[in-house]
């Protein structure tokens, strides 16, 4: 084919030339000619090509139906689902009179939100505080072909992974999640400012003489590494310990990338990106250390947000015992859990804006039973007041 093909340009190129050179050939002509030429090229290699393709998609026949049923599910959850809509809610503060009282009615837990690293979808479909709006469009064209390009890759290759599905952390956002890193490396002494925010730094490293807490995940693969990555250190001195997947945390949107790529029960693979990153072994971390007991494929079609919101709530009161509960997720979800829990009066800045990339926020949530006897509806409330940052911020 190639030796076919070389003889073909070569004559064609050196027709175009003399004809051009006897003719005094306009430009005009020229290109519809060059263009007869590259479609000849093309439909030259159109069936050898188109049978090499057949080749790889029967080869890797168990992916293809993997990403023929993510395509479906996606396009399903596009048009059909309502994640983002749900009935209004009483206002949290009607059933917390007075948080500040020591009433033993109201429960208590701590609550530290860590949101994911910048993920692939981010890079390809929004601005990002790392480029101007300018470049971002400048760029957008050129960007979605590499990413088509990447899942086109994926495919072919037999891959289990996807730019676009269960978006992994791109390479911007393996960046963002050593700078976390390396920030709980520090010691709390040295970069505390006050007594409360050396706690909260010595529990998120698990210091020996801090209070028990536990890491827990969204089951999307962008979470569960940059938990993964961040908390390296504390999961190599506790080998015992594990991330636990809580399904209920998995994004509030019908985007794709919202979606798990990982089937229920079964442990997450580290995204092509992760294999990439020579800082921390995702496959040992992912293989060894994390929970996936509770991990049941993807949200159901029927859900929402606010439904999955309460029942983490649920989970964080009556299944884990630890006092302070370190969260890997995401914006919206997060986001939506200020808006929903916060009194209605409150403008914090939680509501309206998110949490950045790798930004770390504690809270304390609070449960009480609106019935005396505690056969009632469990309620929960974020206490405003205990809002602090612990690294990063809002934006």
């Amino acid at each position: 084919f190639s030796t076919q093909l070389n003889i073909r340009v070569s004559n064609t190129s050196n027709h175009l030339l003399n004809f051009y050179s006897t003719n005094n050939l306009k430009l005009n002509i020229i290109l519809p000619t060059i263009l007869t030429m590259l479609i000849s090229i093309l439909d030259f290699y159109r069936r050898p090509f188109g049978l090499a393709l057949i080749c790889f998609l029967l080869y890797n026949f168990s992916t293809v139906l993997l990403k023929t049923k993510l395509t479906l599910q996606g396009v399903a959850y596009f048009f059909f689902c309502n994640d983002k809509k749900w009935p209004k809610q009483p206002c949290p503060s009607t059933y917390f009179k007075d948080v500040n009282a020591k009433d033993e009615k109201i429960k208590r837990k701590t609550l530290i939100f860590v949101r994911h690293g910048e993920s692939t979808w981010n890079d390809t479909f929004n601005k990002g505080a790392h480029r101007s709006k300018a470049k971002f469009v400048i760029g957008f064209i050129p960007g979605l072909v590499k990413s088509l390009s990447y899942e086109f890759y994926l495919l072919l290759a037999g891959k289990v992974d996807s730019w676009f599905y269960d978006s992994p952390l791109s390479y911007l956002g393996l960046d963002q999640v050593k700078e976390l890193c390396a920030f709980l490396r520090q010691s709390p002494e040295a970069v505390a400012t006050n007594p409360d925010e050396k706690l909260m730094l010595e529990i998120l490293r698990k210091d020996p003489k801090a209070p028990k807490s536990i890491l827990v995940s969204s089951s999307l693969r962008r979470a569960l590494s940059t938990v993964a990555a961040s908390f390296q250190d504390r999961l190599a001195r506790n080998p015992d310990e594990s991330i636990l997947i809580i399904p209920s945390l998995q994004e509030i949107s019908r985007n794709p990338d919202t979606l798990s790529i990982t089937p229920a029960q079964t442990k997450v693979a580290p995204s092509w990106i992760d294999e990439s990153y020579t800082d921390c072994d995702f496959a040992t971390i992912f293989g060894g250390q994390v929970d996936m007991h509770l991990h049941r494929g993807n949200k159901p079609i029927d859900t929402n947000g606010y439904k999955r919101m309460k029942e983490f709530c649920n989970v964080a009161f009556s299944n884990i015992q630890e006092e302070y509960i370190i969260i890997g997720g995401h914006s919206i979800w997060f986001r939506s859990f200020f808006k929903e829990f916060l009194p209605r009066d409150s403008n914090h800045v939680g509501k309206s804006k998110k949490l950045v990339n790798c930004g770390a926020v504690a809270l304390d949530l609070l449960k009480i039973n609106d019935s005396d006897d505690g056969n009632g509806v469990d309620r929960y409330m974020v206490d405003e007041k205990s809002i602090r940052v612990i690294y990063g911020g809002f934006k």
